[in-house]
């Protein structure tokens, strides 16, 4: 049974990732890429979907309780079962962390015989030197004591729903590996325990002692190739330490919030697909929004607008590389077509995302359906273009290479937008209802020529100058126009209604009005109002109307948005309102895992967080608030010489 969203930690190789349960199990993971079928779909269904569970084979027993003997080979030749459940144990890990400022996890069970470590990592496939090969490595290490574990892989394809041909390949040293084939895909196990096969699934019982470190390697592989190489553990987890710690290196930000800052770049690095640039939302998908309910989407490809903001906190930071890197991968996406926008795309481009469900897996409890795709693809969302040219204005500031094919792409973007920004629009949040006049969409349009004067005036790039300056104002002044409710002095979701949105948070940010606004601070003091739990977390927008409709087109609630709630940590920073806003942020740090990773959305009522996991969404407002309220306190920010 998948554990709690909170519960799990991850690690990847900036292809691909998996995520590790408290109790060592890994109830997901895709092969071999981001958005491939999983291998392991646990997390959306039972043990039956697929797994693989390292841990202690022995319950934490009585102090002086005489331990178990460990399996041993009967007579026949065979591995006998040992008297043990047929399911591996599930014991929650006493400790867990990441090494270090890196993507390699440590958990620690304290039991009855001792205490035993299990080291997880993906290490970068150009470490290896095998590009489309991705490897999971797990080491056993034995602490204090004598342990007994058991390892158990039951290995599912297409999310669960086939059962591969498993069987052993005999090596020329006496020992053998583990395969499973089905269809295009292999996946190879290799380990320094035997292992056997029982009810469909692999295991390896063994005993670890202080000292003694035993390995083990998932490796995938296209089912017609030869069988990859085995790793070799020790160097690949060198190597992968090494790398993190480079990269983590490049970060320039040495503020008092240093913590959780870099750790959700990794987890931003982590989300990257390397080989194009793209920046996945989440690695899951179908972690409910809901528990039990519908709000279920599929977030492994790259939206423009969370890869823009994304893009925004790399640059901030330091990291000019992935900015350099994104910038391709939307020349290349947008290639041929910029004046049909999509709103997302899969990670090397690609624009067929078909929704689709998985009628065979039950969802992560109960909530159904389970998608694959996702139908939001060929939604109006004018906002994306002011998001696109916030990025693509904000690399050309801080110092990017000139790229004239990202001007030219930017003049393009405007041109459409020029024509269609008066269009009602489905908005940031992909409602699944009507299209509206949204009042974000209008000012992120704002933002889209705004910026591109700006670009028109700092270089020599040619265009209509005085035309979009009067579109500009022409923008402007409807959105204050029509988008405004004086009476209760606050800005509204769109045109003509009454209802708010967290998205107007963003305001004062983008710089479509100043803090000091009367009509910003009302609408900040607004949503906190109507929009704010309890604990003073920010939903993005009511669910339902004063009649109990829903207003998006979906049944059921949803919890607070976590980008939503830093966004108004930035809203009472700007206008003067810093200790209210570090304390909303302190809360909202809390809400993180033991490991510092945050899901979509945090569940007021359940106290849990909900939503795909971890959220690139989530973890870049964390980053932003930060680099607020570290200038704010006057706190010191270094600097890094220009790339060029």
């Amino acid at each position: 049974m998948a554990g709690r969203i909170e519960d799990y930690a991850l690690i990847g190789d900036m292809q691909t990732a998996a995520l590790v349960s408290r109790d060592g199990a890994v109830d997901w993971l895709c092969l071999p890429r981001f958005d491939s079928p999983a291998v392991f779909a646990g997390l959306l269904g039972t043990d039956e979907h697929g797994f693989w569970r390292i841990g202690p084979a022995e319950a934490v027993a009585a102090p002086g309780a005489a331990p178990a003997a460990p399996a041993s080979p009967a007579d026949t030749g065979e591995l006998r079962v040992p008297p043990l459940t047929a399911a591996a144990p599930a014991l929650p890990a006493d400790r867990r962390t990441y090494r270090g400022d890196s993507l390699v996890l440590e958990q620690e069970w304290d039991t009855q015989g001792g205490t035993v470590r299990v080291i997880d990592f993906m290490p970068p496939r150009h470490l290896l030197g095998t590009p489309d090969v991705p490897q999971m490595i797990r080491i056993v290490e034995g602490v204090a004591g004598r342990v007994r574990m058991r390892s158990a892989v039951r290995m599912r394809f297409s999310y669960g729903k086939v059962v591969p041909w498993v069987h052993r390949v005999e090596q020329p040293d006496g020992g053998h590996r583990t395969v499973a084939v089905a269809g295009p895909d292999s996946v190879w196990l290799d380990g320094e325990a035997e292992t056997y096969g029982r009810d469909l699934t692999t295991y390896a019982d063994f005993t670890v002692e202080a000292g003694e470190r035993i390995a083990f390697a998932l490796t995938w592989q296209a089912s017609h190739l030869a069988a990859p190489t085995p790793p070799d553990a020790e160097d690949a987890l060198a190597a992968t330490e090494r790398f993190w710690r480079d990269w983590v290196a490049q970060c320039t930000y040495q503020g008092p919030y240093r913590e959780p800052v870099v750790r959700s770049l990794i987890t931003l690095k982590a989300l990257t697909y390397a080989p194009t640039g793209g920046i996945v939302a989440a690695p899951t998908t179908s972690l409910p929004e809901d528990i039990g309910g519908e709000r279920n989407w599929d977030y492994r490809y790259t939206w423009l607008r969370d890869a823009a903001i994304t893009l925004s906190s790399l640059l901030r930071t330091g990291y000019r590389d992935e900015a350099k890197a994104w910038r391709e991968w939307l020349l290349r996406a947008v290639a041929g077509d910029p004046e049909n926008l999509q709103i997302m795309y899969g990670i090397a481009g690609e624009r067929e995302l078909t929704e689709s469900t998985l009628d065979w897996l039950p969802g992560y409890e109960g909530s159904q359906p389970v998608r694959v795709g996702n139908g939001a693809a060929g939604q109006l969302q004018l906002d994306v273009y002011g998001e696109v040219v916030e990025a693509l204005h904000l690399a050309h500031m801080t110092g990017l290479v000139r790229n004239d094919h990202a001007h030219q792409l930017q003049l393009k973007l405007i041109t459409y937008m020029e024509k269609h920004w008066r269009e009602p629009d489905e908005g940031i949040w992909e409602v699944r209802g009507p299209r509206r006049h949204f009042v974000h969409s209008k000012v992120m349009a704002w933002v889209a020529v705004d910026r591109t004067i700006r670009l028109l005036e700092d270089t020599a790039t040619e265009g209509p100058l005085e035309r979009w300056k009067a579109l500009r104002e022409e923008i402007h002044a409807d959105v204050c126009e029509k988008g405004y409710d004086a009476e209760r002095n606050t800005f509204t979701q769109y045109y003509g209604g009454k209802e708010l949105d967290a998205s107007l948070l963003l305001i004062p940010q983008v710089g479509f009005l100043a803090p000091d606004d009367k009509r910003v601070i009302g609408t900040i003091e607004a949503i906190q109002r109507e929009l704010s739990t309890e604990d003073g977390f920010v939903l993005r927008y009511p669910t339902h109307d004063d009649h109990g409709t829903n207003v998006d087109g979906l049944s059921g609630h949803e919890g607070a948005f976590l980008a939503c709630s830093f966004w108004l940590a930035d809203d009472l920073a700007m206008i003067g309102r810093v200790t209210e806003a570090r304390e909303l942020f302190d809360r909202l740090l809390a809400l993180r895992n033991d490991v510092g990773l945050l899901a979509e959305e945090w569940d007021p009522r359940a106290k849990r967080q909900v939503g795909n996991f971890p959220q690139a969404f989530s973890h870049v407002p964390l980053i932003d608030t930060a680099l607020r309220l570290t200038a704010c306190a006057g706190a010191y920010l270094t600097s890094q010489p220009e790339q060029h």
